[in-house]
């Protein structure tokens, strides 16, 4: 079947893109329920039409959508009136690739048995999974576990510093001294730091928790009141550093709108935790090692 649109309609990268993607795409899985489309896509209309026939066999629309999710991210932004030419022939190449393959009864090959008996297992689990996290995740044990996290968790105390990053001590000292006569720290920050992440903004670091640095910068930050520097150079394995607190404060726990991703990934792990639990505790399990013979006793 030719294309109703020829190769040289595309953009030279857009269509190498959607070359590469769909090429050996495998057969395209026909669902009642397909994942959420691109969001250059048109929705699917409720009838779903037929876009082609191959030897009888009809090819819809949700099938075209459905190839083109299996794109690169890359192809997935190119129009979609664009790439539709292209996911068209190749999705009747997909059938005629099929129908070929049937016809040389590879259907009762036992290559494409296990192969199949494989991706059968994989649905199965990930439909499982999906399912039972969604019953589990109530909003109710959702709030529950952000209670419990905040309380894991008490706010911790935060310093607003500046710091000077030089190659030696000696570096470092002859700032000290020029900041005892009253230079100005940032400044001074803007014309030796050799943080390239601080220096253009008078090395200033923000908010940070203790854990948030390596150790010898952070007790010697947290060590210092609020509008003082340090004295002696501070070492790292980054260099010499000169620093200065310029607020102290606590930190206030996150929301739960805030924390409501990383409540989701905990809870999630939690039931599926409890559940290969429950299921192991019932299952009679034996293990051998690679060579397929039962591992050696403890010792």
């Amino acid at each position: 079947m030719g294309s109703a649109m020829p190769a040289c309609c595309f953009p030279a990268r857009g269509f190498a893109l959607v070359c590469a993607a769909v090429l050996f795409l495998p057969g395209v899985a026909r669902s009642a329920e397909p994942a959420p489309a691109p969001a250059n896509q048109p929705a699917a209309p409720a009838d779903d039409p037929v876009v082609a026939r191959v030897n009888g066999v009809e090819l819809h629309r949700s099938d075209i959508l459905a190839l083109q999710r299996g794109l690169t991210p890359q192809a997935q932004k190119l129009p979609f009136d664009q790439v539709y030419p292209m996911l068209l022939d190749r999705l009747v190449d997909a059938e005629l690739l099929t129908e070929a393959g049937r016809k040389d009864n590879l259907a009762q090959d036992p290559e494409v048995k296990g192969e199949l008996a494989r991706l059968e297992d994989r649905l199965i689990q990930r439909v499982y999974v999906e399912r039972l996290l969604a019953a589990g995740e109530t909003e109710a044990r959702l709030k529950a576990r952000y209670e419990q996290l905040i309380k894991e968790k008490p706010p911790q105390e935060e310093v607003h510093a500046r710091h000077i990053l030089v190659a030696t001590e000696q570096e470092a000292l002859a700032i000290i001294a020029q900041l005892d006569k009253g230079a100005d720290f940032a400044e001074l920050a803007k014309k030796n730091s050799k943080d390239p992440g601080t220096d253009s903004g008078g090395g200033d670091l923000g908010y940070f928790t203790k854990d948030e640095m390596v150790p010898a910068f952070a007790e010697a930050a947290f060590a210092l009141p609020v509008g003082s520097y340090t004295k002696k150079p501070v070492k790292t394995e980054f260099g010499w550093h000169i620093i200065k607190v310029e607020d102290r404060r606590t930190a206030k726990p996150p929301t739960f709108e805030q924390a409501h991703d990383q409540i989701v990934r905990l809870v999630a792990g939690e039931i599926l935790t409890e559940k290969l639990k429950a299921l192991r505790g019932a299952a009679k399990i034996e293990t051998y090692g690679p060579d397929g013979k039962p591992p050696p006793p403890s010792k």
